[in-house]
């Protein structure tokens, strides 16, 4: 696991760490409580993703097209 606090993290690298947490997991031989402690780090981590996914796309829908296909200008998302 890495220092960076989970909520500095970018979608790749809370993606990257949520994997590896899975992974230990998956094997079975991490004691009882670091498998809570995992858990509960794998959760933060996949809410990361979650929140960074909806950003994401609420920036593409924010998107607009002329009739070419070319984008001709973007509408504030609040919050972003």
């Amino acid at each position: 696991m890495t220092e960076t606090p989970v909520t500095e993290m970018t979608f790749e690298q809370a993606m990257r760490e949520l994997e590896h947490v899975v992974g230990q997991l998956e094997r079975g031989d991490v004691p009882l409580d670091d498998s809570i402690r995992l858990y509960e780090r794998g959760a933060e981590l996949k809410k990361r993703c979650e929140v960074k996914l909806k950003e994401a796309e609420e920036k593409v829908a924010a998107i607009t097209l002329d009739a070419d296909g070319e984008p001709k200008g973007t509408t504030p998302v609040d919050g972003l």
